[in-house]
């Protein structure tokens, strides 16, 4: 599942720096915390490494 926007694929980044010690956990904010909980590094990979190109900054929740 590629990220939506370019939020979310920088907060799944800073989720697998995290998760493979790159990171401390303590240092990340909102979604990135919960992305490290609740995702496995592979799935955390797979949404950071989509191409940014022609993604919109953000999605809304609507």
């Amino acid at each position: 599942m590629p990220a939506k926007s370019k939020a979310q694929q920088m907060a799944a980044g800073a989720a697998l720096a995290a998760k493979r010690g790159e990171r401390k956990t303590s240092e990340l904010k909102g979604a990135s915390r919960q992305m490290v909980k609740t995702m496995t590094e592979t799935e955390l990979a797979e949404l950071a490494s989509a191409k940014r190109k022609g993604k919109p900054a953000h999605v809304s929740r609507d």
